[in-house]
């Protein structure tokens, strides 16, 4: 695992070991940064079920401003904080040890891009995305990534279901919610 590009381009991260983290695969997490990459730039980004901060940490290195990374298991904050050394990105982080139901119910922050990869077959997107879209800036984007096997999820109330992607046993799905400059060209 490593990052793709920017200017951490090259450097290795690694994963918490185990079978809690699923890590993005490079096809997977260039495909989903080519989708998105002229949001990049200045963004603030949450990357909620963090593991090992691998996509919050190819935004930074993208041209992300700020990246906050949520994820329950200290051994995924250890990895997270080691990978954020590693990749020379600490001081554009915040690493938050929280339940991420519990940070996106109770964060007053607003966020331009919001990364959500919870574990599989639990059910956790169509709970969790209603949450987060009250926490995404207009103009802004939601990137699901989820088990084949589930169906797409429904559409955000003011959003757009911008594409759905497939890569063998994941799918991909990005949510863009309009700004009123979008809504004026249309």
């Amino acid at each position: 695992m490593r990052v793709i590009t920017g200017i951490a381009r090259g450097r290795k991260l690694s994963a918490p070991e185990g079978l809690d983290v699923r890590p993005t695969t490079d096809k997977v997490k260039e495909a989903i940064f080519s989708a998105i990459q002229f949001e990049i730039e200045n963004a603030y980004v949450l990357d909620l079920f963090a593991g090992s901060g691998q996509m919050g940490i190819e935004a930074l290195s993208r041209g992300a401003k700020r990246a906050v990374f949520v994820d329950s298991s200290q051994k995924s904050i250890r990895c997270i904080n080691d990978n954020l050394l590693a990749s020379g990105l600490a001081r554009q982080a915040e690493v938050i040890t929280r339940d991420s139901y519990d940070y996106i119910r109770m964060t007053g922050q607003k966020f331009d891009i919001i990364i959500l990869d919870p574990p599989y077959h639990q059910g956790h997107i169509p709970q969790l995305l209603p949450l987060c879209a009250k926490k995404v800036q207009e103009g802004g984007s939601i990137i699901c990534e989820y088990e084949k096997e589930a169906p797409v999820p429904d559409t955000p109330e003011g959003f757009i279901c911008r594409k759905t992607y497939h890569y063998g046993k994941i799918n991909v799905t990005i949510f863009q919610k309009p700004s009123p400059d979008d809504e004026e060209v249309s």
